[in-house]
């Protein structure tokens, strides 16, 4: 479980760091987006699946590709979000009925 959790920070780093990049193309980075916005949603619903994920995707298909938020590391906040912040749920007490004679 470490090595998948380790290998999914890293891939989350690389995405946020392409995504990141196409601010620094002055001319042609906004185009870029618009290829990179699709294939970043698809990923991270591929990263993340079920719920979160499909919430995450658009999430982050938004961040792409509205101008100016590609500064926003989507995709490490959803490492985040999914391995550091939030807590598990306690397992619910179950009530075990015993009959007396």
């Amino acid at each position: 479980m470490k090595i998948l959790k380790n290998k999914l920070f890293i891939k989350s780093l690389v995405y946020d760091a392409v995504g990141m990049a196409t601010v620094a193309i002055p001319v042609v980075g906004p185009f870029l987006d618009i290829l990179w916005a699709p294939y970043a949603s698809k990923k991270m619903s591929e990263m993340y699946p079920g719920k979160k994920g499909k919430v995450a995707s658009v999430l982050v298909f938004l961040e792409e590709i509205l101008p100016g938020t590609d500064i926003i590391p989507t995709f490490t906040l959803m490492y985040l979000y999914t391995f550091v912040w939030k807590k598990e749920p306690a397992p619910k007490a179950r009530v075990i009925e015993v009959e007396s004679y």
